[in-house]
């Protein structure tokens, strides 16, 4: 749990005389947390990100400046509430509700994206991303042996390390578009959350990352895109994917974006 003198910043960052009345956190024994707090008799909940052994003070900076960049333009997103990055931390408002529907509508989260992707210029916490959730990089650490592989995966890595990364704008992006991330504020309405590897780069960072997502939740194929930012995507998974037909639906994904490359496999 965060320290006390923490919690009792989240409140100050609350203001208007906030007491905190609850803290617990939002993905087993790990933070963020979510802290409800009381102001004037009412009650609101609020999330704070801290240091945790799956978040570094890299990610809570990065976090920060994504909100501030959100906030500015008009960006489906929390907004920040105060940041400190001698603790690190961050508090921000806590938006509407991560349980996907059984029928998703993309067009919906497209929209959300379609907000996101501002023209923007890379700065030391939003740096460029050539990949989606740019601090793990699977691929890599197959090449190295780091972790096994399979021919499928061994083949689309040397396909997309063979050819030019494709020139598009360079905007702002989310960087780990999937359903968790996605807060359903109405049956029509959503909004992104948790920006901690948002960055800047080529859109199909973004639009890549849902289509696999999709896939594998949904097992919905692909339709448009950029065939090389969905192998891109879908490279950097696990190699053995740890839920029930997650595995064979990415390989199916990862296919059929490599035959859009070129007819490869």
């Amino acid at each position: 749990m965060p320290a006390e003198r923490v919690v009792e910043w989240v409140a100050g960052c609350v203001g208007g005389g906030a007491v905190v009345v609850s803290v617990r956190p939002l993905h087993g024994e790990q933070g963020p947390w979510r802290v409800t707090v009381e102001v004037g008799g009412r009650r609101q909940a609020v999330v704070l990100r801290a240091v945790t052994p799956r978040i570094d003070a890299a990610m809570i900076a990065t976090g920060a400046a994504a909100l501030a960049v959100a906030e500015e333009y008009g960006v489906p997103a929390p907004r920040l509430l105060g940041v400190d990055l001698d603790v690190p931390a961050s508090v921000e408002t806590m938006i509407g509700s991560t349980t996907w529907p059984a029928k998703p509508d993309l067009g919906r989260v497209r929209a959300a994206l379609d907000r996101v992707h501002v023209p923007l210029e890379a700065t030391p916490e939003l740096p460029l991303r050539i990949r989606p959730i740019a601090v793990d990089d699977f691929a890599r650490d197959r090449r190295v042996g780091a972790m096994p592989t399979t021919p499928l995966l061994r083949l689309a890595d040397d396909v997309v390390r063979g050819m030019e990364r494709p020139e598009g704008p360079i905007v702002f992006l989310h960087g780990d578009v999937w359903p968790g991330n996605v807060a359903w504020v109405s049956a029509s309405e959503c909004v992104l959350i948790d920006w901690k590897t948002a960055g800047v780069g080529d859109p199909g960072v973004d639009f890549g990352e849902l289509r696999k997502q999709m896939a594998i939740t949904y097992g919905l194929r692909a339709t448009g895109g950029s065939a090389y930012w969905d192998v891109v995507a879908a490279l950097n998974t696990p190699t053995v994917l740890d839920w029930a037909g997650a595995t064979e639906r990415r390989d199916a994904f990862l296919r059929d974006a490599l035959n859009r490359l070129g007819g490869v496999v």
